[in-house]
């Protein structure tokens, strides 16, 4: 019925999961557990968070200078905006989860900026997927890959915190993370071709 309507992607997903033969995730289940004890505070995991998101921002503004198709490069300027507005979100989070300002210059000088959200270096994330970093769509198929990969480190982060407030931060950040993806999924659609 699809490919009648002019649809020229179209898949038989007959036999649902079951029938998967396609790609499969890997790496173990505790892959990036170690960034966390368990008893983080809640300016701890925001500080966690913060660098994260602080790195994946640098990493699409440097890849930004370096690609020469302008379309992709715009697209990464709009991701490292995205970003910046993400560390805006939880220093509101922040904000309103404790009642008490928060010293976005401490912050900063306290993140570790070495691990992009996901936990992923940017080194090894470039060295594994650089014929993607071409193309708008394979940069938005990279993009949704880091935010999914960020999802689901926040909530095993989550699972293994014992602190009440910092796995409701956790789980804030998680939902949020959601918003990113449908928000990402939506864009790629608008530059897919049918």
């Amino acid at each position: 019925m699809l490919s009648g309507k002019g649809f020229k992607k179209v898949y038989n997903l007959s036999g649902g999961i079951q029938a998967w033969k396609g790609l499969i995730a890997d790496g173990p289940v505790e892959l990036n557990l170690d960034l966390v004890r368990g008893d983080e505070t809640p300016h701890e995991i925001i500080r966690l968070a913060y660098g994260m998101e602080m790195s994946l921002g640098e990493f699409y503004s440097t890849m930004a200078c370096s690609v020469e198709d302008a379309e992709v490069a715009d697209l990464l300027n709009t991701l490292a905006a995205v970003e910046a507005k993400h560390r805006q979100y939880l220093v509101e989070l922040y904000r309103s989860a404790v009642s008490q300002d928060l010293d976005l210059g401490r912050l900063e000088a306290e993140v570790s900026s070495e691990i992009m959200e996901g936990g992923i270096s940017a080194r090894d994330f470039i060295e594994r997927n650089e014929p993607f970093l071409k193309t708008v769509q394979g940069l938005l198929d990279l993009a949704m890959m880091l935010e999914t990969q960020a999802l689901d480190l926040y909530l095993r982060f989550a699972d293994k915190t014992t602190d009440s407030t910092a796995k409701e931060i956790l789980f804030k950040i998680a939902d949020e993370e959601k918003g990113h993806l449908s928000a990402l999924g939506r864009l790629r659609e608008d530059k897919t071709p049918c």
